[in-house]
């Protein structure tokens, strides 16, 4: 069984209106992944996050720190995009390791 779990660019598929409610959308979703491949946000290694709007990071940066994981946060990379649909305000993917059995 692969030890590494990738999780391709994650969006919220109700498009709440607000970066928060967006953001804490995903990484609810993110969570739920990560749960059935056999790991948790504690073993993220690294995540890659999209903004609609740069302008948006404190906001989005305000829920993700509340929900990492307390001394295991992940290397990140955050820039502006212009994502797939002008709905979505943020997008989130990661990379994270199996829990060990």
């Amino acid at each position: 069984m692969a030890r590494s779990i990738f999780l391709s660019g994650q969006v919220d598929k109700t498009k709440s209106t607000s970066v928060a409610e967006q953001t804490a959308a995903v990484l609810a979703r993110i969570d739920a992944l990560l749960d059935s491949a056999g790991s948790d946000k504690a073993h993220i290694i690294s995540a890659n996050i999209w903004l609609a709007d740069i302008g948006n990071f404190a906001e989005m940066n305000s829920v993700w720190d509340k929900w990492v994981a307390p001394g295991a946060a992940p290397t990140r990379a955050t820039v502006e995009a212009r994502l797939a649909d002008p709905k979505y305000h943020v997008e989130i993917a990661v990379i994270a390791a199996r829990k060990a059995p």
